[in-house]
């Protein structure tokens, strides 16, 4: 028998958690399942770019779960990223209340839980004490029971539009061509029509008259 200080290990900041653990995520065949705050909160980005590239190439049928706190989508952006992890087929939960430790947990055998930053480093214990692991997932899956699905969560919820994105809705109320509203926010014509289709998707809106209509619903034009 492996003695549990020969299966789990502190790791002292996220260098050194994609050094050590970091082809732990490529690895996940069955379940690969996270808890956190917000998406950002999770390693430096240089770091967590080497880690998501070895682990969004997942297997077919692999079932990724994410849970985050409503902090999540404190921006347009964070929404927007939220949303496109949706789009791609990974389970978004909201959890209302704090969430005390951040968690991944990999094909039920591995998990990672993240500290509170020390003087701006982390330490991140991998687990691999098959009792542990369970322990960390039986706790996951209540709070993930307990919380809201992304898509019901932010019905009826407006998102977070910046100035820029108000201002455009503004605009297309107001009957301005693109040329005139791309000029008047001193856009090029190109960015102008990515920026309505971002605010389309951050609305739930298939066309610009859907997009007006939700707007007016929630409140985000007069």
């Amino acid at each position: 028998m492996i003695p549990d200080q020969e299966r789990n290990v502190t790791l002292r900041g996220e260098v050194e958690l994609a050094a050590r653990a970091g082809h732990l995520f490529g690895q996940a065949r069955e379940e690969f399942v996270c808890a956190a705050t917000d998406p950002g909160t999770w390693v430096m980005p240089d770091v967590r770019e080497r880690i998501v590239t070895q682990r969004w190439n997942p297997p077919p049928g692999l079932k990724v779960c994410k849970l985050y706190n409503p902090r999540a989508l404190a921006d347009e952006d964070s929404e927007r990223h939220l949303l496109a992890m949706a789009g791609r087929g990974v389970a978004v939960r909201i959890c209302p209340t704090g969430l005390p430790q951040e968690t991944i947990i990999i094909d039920r055998r591995v998990a990672v839980l993240a500290g509170p930053p020390v003087q701006g480093t982390r330490t991140y214990t991998v687990v691999r004490s098959p009792d542990v692991v369970e322990s960390v997932r039986s706790l996951y899956r209540a709070t993930w029971e307990a919380s809201i699905d992304l898509a019901e969560y932010r019905r009826g919820r407006p998102p977070a539009l910046g100035d820029q994105s108000r201002e455009i809705l503004r605009l297309l109320a107001e009957g301005f061509k693109d040329e005139t509203a791309a000029r008047r926010l001193g856009l090029s014509l190109r960015t102008y029509r990515r920026r309505v289709a971002e605010i389309l998707t951050l609305l739930d809106a298939d066309s610009r008259f859907q997009a007006g209509l939700r707007a007016h619903e929630l409140g985000l034009i007069g």
